[in-house]
């Protein structure tokens, strides 16, 4: 005899099937907004093939819960402060931040341009804190950003410190796009540039990531010597250039040793 179907259980898988589907879709948009920096509706939609109310209906609950928040300047969604509460439950990280607070403030302050913190997350360079410089001409808000590992600063240092087999499944998975006409896309030129990265202990970049920024970055390390996060100075081209700047270089690496010293770091 041939079971019978029962309607009500079969209310319930279709319930939980798009429960978990509207599940993996928010998480999507989180993806989306952490990578892209923010985005509209329409974006959202098209990147993800959904109807744009869907993106709409979702997107409001992510506000709800502040995971999202909308830029009243432009009217498009950037990750909202509830990331950050989600992320107090990662300890490392979360020291790293707490320790580099004040060196980032007092970076900020000495050569007035902004100054990121980042960790290395899928495959992604991930600003996880952020100090604004007084001639800083936007207040754009880096934190929670993706970026690429192969087009900024921080990301460099943070290759520059994997093994040859972890770099080349990271550059495998995300290749090596073109940002703009500067971003370095052959992967033997990246790797000369690595080797310079881990030799000297900084990486710049010179509008390889957005035209007209520039910057410069340094590592933190752990109480093993890991390379566990990258601190970085950015600013625009044309004001803002580390080699001819007296002392910036020796005093972001000086900041790096501080903080990574308060990381359990003995220097040699």
């Amino acid at each position: 005899m041939a079971a019978r179907s029962n309607p009500d259980f079969d209310k319930d898988v279709d319930a939980q099937g798009g429960g978990v589907q509207s599940v993996d879709r928010a998480l999507q948009i989180l993806e989306i907004l952490a990578r892209e920096g923010d985005a509209g509706v329409s974006d959202i939609a098209e990147e993800m093939g959904v109807h744009k109310s869907t993106v709409s209906r979702l997107v409001g609950s992510l506000v709800n819960r502040e995971l999202v928040r909308q830029n009243s300047e432009r009217g498009k969604y950037q990750l909202g402060f509830g990331i950050l509460r989600l992320a107090s439950s990662i300890p490392g990280r979360l020291s790293v931040v707490h320790e580099a607070r004040q060196v980032l403030e007092a970076l900020a302050a000495e050569y007035k341009e902004t100054v990121n913190l980042a960790v290395l997350r899928s495959n992604y360079a991930v600003n996880v804190d952020q100090a604004m410089g007084p001639s800083t001409l936007a207040t754009y808000d880096w934190v929670g950003s993706l970026t690429p590992l192969h087009a900024t600063s921080s990301g460099k240092v943070l290759l520059a410190a994997l093994t040859a087999d972890e770099r080349t499944q990271v550059l495998k998975a995300v290749g090596l796009p073109a940002r703009t006409p500067r971003t370095v896309t052959n992967r033997g030129e990246l790797e000369k540039q690595l080797l310079d990265v881990a030799r000297n202990g900084y990486a710049t970049v010179h509008e390889e990531f957005e035209i007209g920024l520039t910057a410069i970055a340094v590592p933190i390390f752990n109480h093993s010597g890991s390379v566990i996060a990258a601190v970085s100075i950015s600013g625009p081209a044309f004001r803002f250039s580390p080699e001819d700047q007296p002392g910036l270089i020796d005093g972001l690496r000086e900041a790096g040793l501080t903080i990574s010293a308060r990381m359990g770091y003995r220097h040699r």
